[in-house]
């Protein structure tokens, strides 16, 4: 897989192509959002009859993990998800590599994901309440706690990925030895997986945040 290409320099601040290319995404679903909700209608037609399906499917399962809180979480867990799913699917266009496919990238997810979950969780709970959490039933558990804590984002953050770097190798390969001959096939399999790992980090990171504003629940449940 190659390495990103610098494009220009901001300062002593290298600018490569993996950070143009996040750009342009975050400009293009900007750009998409604004055109698809400007004109919304009581009588839709069949391109906002999609959208709210993708939106409704979307609050349905967030519903499904934390009962009551999906408009609270709507807007960040559609996010991650809608992002994941497109900076998949760029490695379909030749010469451009997923944003996803790098490390850096897949880190800085899990990074939002980590501190979103505390934000949420101190949100709902209060700082005091929710710190409590990490001290039962014992506080000689708080440097168990704090290592799940970080392993888990760094797994977020490795299974992303070396799941789309490794789909991307594979069509790299089948691509050398095949040629042009299986293209349709490769192309169906890099957009369910694409799909399939966007939906897997987008749920991760809602049963983490559902588990840090239930807190305070599970602790009382715990001592009863």
């Amino acid at each position: 897989m190659e390495e990103p290409s610098i494009i220009f320099y901001v300062g002593p601040l290298a600018i490569n192509s993996v950070v143009v290319t996040t750009w342009g995404i975050m400009f293009i679903l900007g750009t998409t959002c604004w055109l698809l909700t400007r004109n919304l209608s009581l009588t839709p037609g069949p391109l906002q009859t999609m959208l709210e399906g993708v939106i409704s499917a979307m609050e349905n399962s967030i519903e499904a993990i934390l009962p009551g809180r999906s408009q609270q979480l709507l807007p960040f867990i559609a996010t991650l998800w809608i992002y994941i799913v497109i900076a998949n699917m760029v490695g379909l266009i030749p010469q451009v590599n997923a944003p996803t496919g790098q490390l850096s990238v897949t880190a800085g997810l899990a990074l939002l994901v980590f501190l979103s979950v505390h934000w949420f969780g101190i949100r709902n709970e209060g700082f005091n309440r929710y710190i409590k959490h990490y001290l039962s039933p014992t506080p000689l558990l708080l440097p168990f706690h704090i290592i799940s804590e970080v392993t888990r984002t760094v797994a977020l953050a490795v299974r992303l990925f070396g799941n789309i770097m490794s789909l991307e190798l594979v069509a790299l390969l089948v691509l050398l030895v095949a040629g042009l001959l299986v293209p349709i096939p490769l192309l169906m399999l890099h957009i369910i997986e694409s799909l399939v790992q966007a939906y897997i980090f987008g749920m991760l990171a809602l049963i983490y945040v559902a588990g840090a504003m239930q807190s305070q629940q599970n602790n009382k449940g715990n001592n009863t």
